[in-house]
């Protein structure tokens, strides 16, 4: 059977998206009987007319020589074939949710009402054809139903390899990975750090959407004179120095925009026994972290993440028995790549 994976391409960004398309693939072609190749389709978002033609060529391209199609992202799963199955991790959302907020760049005017239907239309055409539709959580399944009317499965995305992740003791900082913009709020956690005690140290380690946002970081740190106390480590971090990171943290902080997924932050700390920070409006995130249990959740503004941070370091053995429970909490539903092989081949 030869598998085609389908994702699209921003140069030189990368998350967890890009990493879930890559180990798919390999564990697909792992398994017996079959073949598998990644395509990445390049993909531009700005300025927002260039997302017509991003539509047009993936419903332009054809596929020939394959059995079957698992496609991931906007605007890559718009490519035809008569076997695909969708994994939808979020679509161009904003066109959807992010609508009239200061996340979108799609603007309420004529030319970005043409892109957001030219969006909203295609998208359901190709959700129609679709042979199974699977999202990785709940909140993308909610989006789905009530922005687009179809219904779907939750197929939880596995960790690329858990075993990168065991607590090696518990540090005397608080870590924050995954890409950074400003839908992470990476610089949330910096205004914080300025209230917070001064044993309290944060590393955040991740590659930059663009160049502004690394600039924007690194100019807050500074304007606040925090540099003794907030480490950057920006760019593409190799797995052993991202594993080193979260497995020698106190805890760990993620405090995203309504999360598509529970994210590799989070799974990948948990295994780690490392508890959570993230806030009320951090999405799939919080079907993991429970205030007080697995992590703390808190209001999204610089008082309350501080707070949070005060209460992991001036209480280590509170932050350790959260991270033993995180543990516990990720072991009891944590996904497994045979089975997540078996159900998007059915």
């Amino acid at each position: 059977m030869k598998v085609l994976v389908l994702n699209n391409m921003a140069p030189f960004v990368r998350g967890g998206a890009e990493e879930l398309a890559d180990t798919l693939t390999a564990k697909l072609n792992v398994t017996k009987g079959v073949r598998a190749e990644l395509v990445r389709v390049p993909f531009t978002w700005d300025p927002p007319e260039k997302i017509l033609d991003s539509i047009l060529s993936c419903l332009a391209m054809q596929i020939d020589n394959v059995d079957r199609v698992i496609a991931l992202k906007f605007p890559a799963y718009l490519i035809h074939h008569p076997h695909k199955t969708l994994w939808l991790l979020h679509q161009y959302r904003q066109a959807y949710d992010l609508r009239g907020t200061n996340l979108t760049n799609l603007i309420e005017d004529k030319c970005s009402d043409d892109v957001r239907n030219a969006i909203v239309s295609s998208d359901n055409a190709c959700f129609a054809s679709c042979r199974r539709l699977f999202v990785n959580s709940r909140i993308t399944q909610a989006r789905l139903s009530q922005f687009n009317g179809f219904s779907s499965e939750i197929l939880l995305p596995p960790v690329t390899s858990q075993d990168d992740f065991q607590n090696t003791g518990y540090g005397d900082y608080i870590f924050a990975g995954g890409r950074i913009n400003l839908m992470k709020r990476q610089h949330l956690l910096v205004e914080a750090m300025a209230h917070a005690p001064s044993g309290c140290k944060l590393i955040i380690a991740g590659p930059p959407e663009s160049e502004d946002d690394g600039a924007r970081l690194k100019q807050l740190i500074a304007d606040l004179g925090l540099h003794d106390r907030v480490m950057l480590d920006l760019g593409f971090i190799p797995r052993e120095r991202l594993a080193f990171y979260v497995n020698g943290a106190l805890a760990c902080a993620y405090l995203p925009v309504d999360e598509d997924s529970v994210g590799y932050v989070t799974m990948e700390s948990f295994y780690a026994s490392k508890a959570v920070i993230c806030c009320s409006d951090s999405g799939g995130i919080l079907d993991l972290v429970s205030h007080g249990q697995t992590g703390l959740v808190v209001e999204p503004d610089a008082e309350s993440v501080s707070m949070a941070l005060t209460l992991m370091i001036s209480n280590p053995a509170d932050a350790k028995r959260m991270g033993e429970n995180a543990r516990d909490a990720i072991e009891q539903i944590s996904p497994d790549w045979s089975n997540t092989i078996d159900r998007l081949l059915a």
